[in-house]
């Protein structure tokens, strides 16, 4: 990205995360999903590994961003919908499908995933801190948004709806918009910076669906 370019910060982000990012949105365990019919015990038990360390860095986002209106919302989001919400959901799902919120071991990606987040939160670096958070919620809004016909079954439609729908998409908006904000700001070991952070984060999101599906 050259200064006094045109092109968002986050759009430049994204872009450069190519092909990894695509994958993820077109996953076939993502269409599975819209589908109703991915195998969701194993990729639930996984991806609720992540609950504590995704609240984590979004108290880090708290603490290291440079604006209460920031702050505000990045604890709105977690107190209404981490917290409560998506936290409801996976015990709900769990039990339905018979998983275990304390699986044994955990995944190789699960692992890398998981460290990477306590990485950005240690360094209490707010633009890494977002890259990582808008990583997670825009490849999930990217394959969620596809669904045309919600399934049936709650597990998987409960999950979309998680991933979509204006105040999703009202989050997501808001972490590109920090992007944006703070990118032309940086200098260029700052971006590169972020950049490494977002790419690693979406190649580990595109890993992680292999996994679910494999």
């Amino acid at each position: 990205m050259t200064e006094g370019s045109s092109t968002p910060f986050s759009e430049w982000l994204r872009s450069e995360s190519e092909p990894d990012w695509s994958e993820v949105v077109t996953h076939p365990f993502a269409a599975a999903i819209r589908g109703g019919t991915a195998d969701m015990r194993r990729y639930l038990e996984q991806d609720f590994q992540f609950v504590d360390a995704f609240t984590a860095l979004l108290g880090a986002a708290v603490a290291a961003a440079d604006h209460f209106e920031a702050r505000v919302a990045v604890g709105r989001f977690l107190g209404q919908t981490v917290a409560d919400t998506e936290r409801g959901y996976f015990h709900r799902a769990l039990d339905a499908l018979g998983g275990d919120p304390n699986p044994p071991a955990l995944e190789p990606v699960t692992a890398e995933f998981r460290a990477l987040m306590d990485e950005v939160r240690r360094g209490q670096d707010y633009p890494g801190i977002l890259a990582v958070l808008c990583v997670a919620e825009w490849t999930y809004l990217g394959w969620a948004s596809r669904t045309t016909e919600p399934p049936e079954g709650f597990v998987h439609r409960e999950w979309i709806e998680l991933h979509s729908g204006p105040e999703f998409e009202a989050w997501v908006g808001f972490l590109r918009g920090e992007l944006d904000r703070l990118g032309p700001a940086l200098d260029e070991n700052g971006r590169a910076r972020v950049l490494d952070v977002f790419r690693r984060a979406t190649a580990l999101e595109r890993r992680f669906f292999d996994m679910a599906l494999g």
